[in-house]
């Protein structure tokens, strides 16, 4: 819940509101606005400012659908943006009762109109305060019941009617309800500790602020100690990842000395997580030249027990001479294909994929995955390893390229070993699959 004392602050709050114009406006990845981000912005602040931000586009579906109702004709996006940020604190202050909660939404609605003067103008202001008044009873409503239907909880849980029909088809109301829920809650920070070890060969000394969790070497990072997780970062000691990101690395089962390809391979995580896992051998990791590159080439940079060559080329393209050009091995006794997908399973992470995904993704993924797939396949030696990853929980994007792939001639030169599937609300942590096929003889 907002503290009255963090109105105070003012840079966060304007900030969100601007940054949340432009989202209305251009819908750009979160991702990406929140990078613009002064560097120079106060911890706190900048903490705060990405809360707002983030809840803003969680809670995008309940608040639009109540500003909808109480606005006939939606004012411009600085002053939308304003009432939106409202909204959000409002839905934060939803834990208190009775007068408390009207207080408190008092307050919020005090504030936007403030932030409205200077954001905006003095008349929009009076705008956000009528409308402001109205929306604290408006975002007010209870809990829809268990038999609820597609469209009251989409719009409860802001989601795409379309997708929570979907999932109701997939996996049942119960699931479905868990999921949104799931969905809607802000998302831990996790760090994967490495296998380092001190020179004198001591075990690490992990600190205070990550905490264990269930999953071998993932640890959570406590809330307010971001300036002692930087210098491990930058050292290397850990690499902040989900411990869904495990999975497919479990089936992969790299061991020292093997000739392993990483496809779709940046930001490089799973990279990492191979090199830490295989201690020796030969590691290449391949993906398209885009911007991710740099992420994926930082973090390789950071592997010294194994060979590492980075390969920017398309897998669907003339991947086989360009691994050639390079003086790489043709195939590889293990080879993960991470491929791109809807990201179904991470909503709790990436809080506008929702808000991007289009039904038709769901055929035009699969149709990609198992183009990708067969050209991963081509890449394996005898008895070689491969593993179909993604970070989606529909079976269309997961069982179905599986199935669709053994159906065809090159299927019939691999067996299926082994999957795991994630979903989240049972897990406990991001949501995906992985399928572990093995070529044959």
């Amino acid at each position: 819940m907002t503290s009255t004392d963090e109105f105070a602050a003012p840079a966060a709050w304007p900030t969100a509101a601007r940054l949340v114009a432009r989202w209305l406006d251009r819908r750009e990845r979160i991702d990406a606005l929140l990078d613009t981000l002064p560097r120079n912005f106060p911890p706190t602040e900048r903490a705060r400012c990405q809360h707002l931000v983030l809840g803003v586009v969680r809670h995008f579906g309940r608040i639009e659908a109540a500003l909808g109702r109480l606005v006939a004709h939606p004012p411009r996006f600085a002053t939308r943006a304003v009432l939106f940020v409202a909204g959000y604190e409002l839905l934060e202050s939803a834990n208190a009762k009775g007068e408390a909660r009207e207080g408190h939404g008092a307050k919020v609605v005090h504030h936007a109109v403030e932030q409205t003067k200077a954001l905006a103008s003095p008349a929009e202001a009076r705008l956000v305060n009528a409308v402001g008044r109205k929306l604290i009873e408006a975002l007010a409503v209870p809990v829809p019941p268990a038999d609820a239907g597609a469209a009251v909880l989409a719009e409860y849980f802001s989601h795409p009617e379309w997708l929570v029909r979907s999932w109701l088809t997939q996996f049942g109301a119960k699931a479905t309800r868990e999921l949104l829920e799931w969905n809607q809650q802000p998302a831990p920070v996790y760090a994967r500790w490495r296998p380092l070890v001190a020179k004198d060969g001591a075990s690490p000394v992990i600190p205070d602020f990550l905490k264990p969790t269930r999953w071998p070497e993932m640890f959570e990072v406590e809330s307010g100690h971001w300036a002692k997780v930087e210098p491990l970062l930058r050292s290397g000691q850990i690499y902040l990842q989900d411990p869904s990101t495990r999975l497919p690395i479990e089936l992969l089962a790299p061991q020292a000395g093997e000739k392993v390809l990483d496809l779709c391979a940046a930001p490089g995580g799973k990279s990492l997580m191979i090199a830490d896992a295989m201690k020796a051998g030969q590691l290449v990791a391949v993906d398209l030249p885009t911007a991710r590159i740099e992420r994926l080439k930082e973090n390789l940079s950071r592997v010294t027990t194994v060979n590492v060559a980075l390969v920017q080329a398309d897998l669907l393209g003339e991947i086989g001479s360009v691994l050639q050009e390079h003086e790489l091995p043709p195939v590889y006794d293990a080879v993960l294909l991470d491929a791109p997908c809807s990201n179904t399973g991470v909503m709790r992470h990436r809080v506008d994929v929702k808000w991007r995904l289009q039904a038709g993704d769901f055929k035009k993924h699969p149709r990609q995955q198992l183009s990708l797939l067969h050209a991963a396949a081509r890449l394996v030696g005898p008895r070689g390893r491969l593993v179909y990853s993604t970070c989606s929980i529909d079976t269309e994007e997961n069982e179905h390229v599986v199935r669709e792939f053994f159906l065809s001639r090159a299927g019939g030169a691999f067996t299926r070993e082994k999957s795991v599937i994630s979903l989240p609300w049972e897990t406990g942590h991001d949501g995906g699959a992985a399928f572990l096929l093995r070529r044959k003889a």
